[in-house]
């Protein structure tokens, strides 16, 4: 097996697991409010993320100084979008909104990134993948409604719905932008950049509710959730989509979000003892299919006349 083809099925792999690391975000947010006040977690877990990413990737970070230098708007943006907005807009949206509502809003996400990426990036699917794409758009909403199409009419909209709904736009921003600005920095270096700029954005927002009567007392817990949600959503499922991005592009990556309610269910379900519905199944039944088909790599084909692939 080639090297190209191993890192595209060593990417497509990641798509399964990414979406498990993310859901902690779910069980994070969850257990939040009340605990930590939403920029000063994110700027603590994003401050630790970096701080790790930055130790791994020193020697490249510092080779490629001139780049930093040269490219730091742009890794200031991308800090905005993915760990402002993306990082404590969330959590400030759930102090408000119900899960529905997040789950909801957040499907939106892979339609916005692939009509992005086809529309500034060149990027296109094939009918296959649209099926897929579909299918599993469908999974999604069957485990939002918990089975009940109907529900759909219920649902009401607070001000939490417009935090999520912007980080939505933010993040299919991020995604694009980093297609859209190639970098010479690998998956981690590339990554701890960011946070540096993602850091730098949250900081004065972190230090003004410090100053707020509201805002708890750090504690232990704080300090627990931070950590997780540092390592895992943090860490681990964004270097994997960065990573991932670059080898299979926006779009199909894009695709691995419909996994998020599914796993995020079976999380709430295991930790908070949340019940686990027929709903789950069922959009189960729909969203790995359509996974498959927006993932599966293409069988080689035979090769044509005079020994060379038609």
């Amino acid at each position: 097996m080639s090297t190209p083809e191993l890192r595209q099925r060593q990417a497509l792999a990641l798509l399964w697991v990414m979406p498990a690391l993310w859901a902690v975000n779910y069980i994070v947010a969850r257990l939040a409010p009340g605990v930590v006040a939403p920029h000063q977690l994110a700027l603590v877990r994003w401050g630790l993320a970096g701080l790790v990413l930055a130790l791994l990737a020193r020697d490249e970070l510092w080779q490629q100084r001139q780049h930093l230098r040269a490219a730091a708007g742009q890794y200031l943006v991308l800090g905005a979008f993915g760990m402002l907005i993306c990082g404590a807009w969330v959590y400030l949206g759930a102090q408000t909104t119900a899960a529905m509502n997040i789950a909801l809003i957040y499907t939106a996400s892979p339609v916005l990134i692939a009509v992005g990426a086809a529309a500034f990036l060149g990027d296109r699917l094939a009918p296959r993948q649209m099926a897929g794409v579909l299918l599993a758009l469908a999974g999604v909403m069957h485990v939002v409604v918990r089975g009940h199409w109907l529900a759909l009419s219920e649902v009401t909209w607070v001000a939490g719905d417009g935090w999520i709904v912007l980080a939505v736009v933010s993040w299919a921003l991020y995604a694009l932008l980093q297609k859209k600005w190639p970098s010479p920095l690998g998956a981690t270096a590339r990554l701890a950049a960011i946070c540096g700029g993602g850091v730098l954005c949250l900081l004065p927002f972190a230090l003004w509710e410090t100053g707020l009567a509201s805002t708890p007392d750090w504690t232990w817990r704080a300090t627990g959730l931070s950590v997780a949600a540092a390592l895992l959503p943090g860490l681990g499922a964004y270097w994997m989509y960065g990573w991932s991005q670059k080898v299979l592009g926006a779009s199909r990556v894009a695709v691995a979000l419909y996994l998020v309610p599914l796993y995020a269910g079976l999380a709430a379900w295991v930790v908070l003892g949340e019940p686990l519905g027929w709903h789950h199944l069922g959009g189960a039944a729909l969203i790995l299919p359509g996974v498959l088909l927006v993932t599966r790599v293409p069988a080689p084909q035979p090769p044509g006349p005079g020994g060379r692939l038609s």
